[in-house]
């Protein structure tokens, strides 16, 4: 399945149907996502933390991956993004990236592993290109961080930005609260193009009005990517626990859940325990003579 790109360059769509998708095993590069774009395709974004569910997402289709900071909350059980390091995520973006053959992934930069300087940014990203083998890295911020980008896009880094919430500015935002209302969409819309111009690949929208993020994805070139930013982003993510329903209790008005993992986690581990109490459990079958 080839479509013709920019320039008239034939090119092979990363992620066909049927037998396409089925027989296509090239990595999806940062270009891939602009030529999405460029002919109208939505395409899927998770997270992964680890290579068992990045392999099921790898061929199941989803293009991208992100191995986010949110692994501070999902994986090492902070309470918010802010305490996870560069050294716990490192081993996660390393298993992502060997268990796929296909999605790119996208390191997420952790608070404090950027913020003081675009040589500390260079810095974090280049040991997530090296030892994670990461495929681009996430950062957060606008126009402020606009000579960040451009320091890692001169190093030959791929960087997506993060705007409207923006998770490890909780604090200075008052919490989770929806961006970019009222005059501040225009301050969203700036920020964006000023990440594009320092040279950003995408750029994530989280938790702005629907109206903001269409006026976003209408004049940026770059795909724009969407979790609560309503249905006219380039992309939608979700963080897969939420997706998968591994996550229960309160969850944010923008996630539709598919399944029910943790009911069924609970089910099987409640099945395990009473067939090892009531000794049915390791059976004849499971033994060896």
């Amino acid at each position: 399945m080839s479509t013709t790109g920019t320039g008239g360059a034939e090119t092979q769509a990363p992620y066909g149907s049927g037998a396409a998708q089925a027989t296509s095993r090239k990595r999806v590069r940062v270009h891939h996502l602009r030529q999405m774009k460029e002919r109208g395709e939505v395409w899927p974004m998770l997270t992964a933390y680890d290579m068992y569910v990045a392999k099921i997402f790898d061929d199941a289709g989803i293009p991208v991956m992100l191995v986010g900071d949110s692994a501070s909350n999902n994986v090492f059980g902070y309470e918010t993004s802010l305490p996870v390091t560069v050294e716990e995520l490192l081993p996660l973006v390393r298993a992502v990236t060997r268990a796929t053959s296909r999605a790119l992934i996208i390191a997420d930069l952790p608070f404090g592993s950027y913020q003081a300087s675009p040589e500390q940014a260079l810095a974090a990203s280049v040991r997530f290109m090296k030892e994670g083998r990461a495929h681009a890295v996430k950062l957060e911020g606008g126009r402020h961080y606009a000579e960040h980008v451009e320091a890692l896009v001169a190093a030959g880094i791929p960087v997506v930005g993060h705007l409207g919430f923006t998770p490890q500015s909780e604090h200075m935002l008052g919490g989770y609260r929806v961006q970019g209302r009222g005059d501040s969409g225009e301050e969203i819309l700036a920020d964006a193009l000023a990440l594009e111009r320092a040279g950003a690949c995408a750029v994530v929208l989280e938790m702005v009005p629907a109206s903001v993020a269409k006026r976003v994805t209408a004049e940026v070139r770059m795909p724009t990517i969407g979790i609560g930013a309503g249905p006219d982003c380039d992309a939608q993510v979700l963080v897969w626990q939420d997706m998968a329903g591994l996550r229960t209790g309160s969850l944010p008005r923008f996630v539709k859940q598919y399944a029910g993992l943790a009911e069924t986690l609970s089910d099987a581990t409640r099945r395990f325990a009473e067939d090892v109490r009531a000794g049915t459990f390791p059976g004849p079958e499971h033994c060896f003579e």
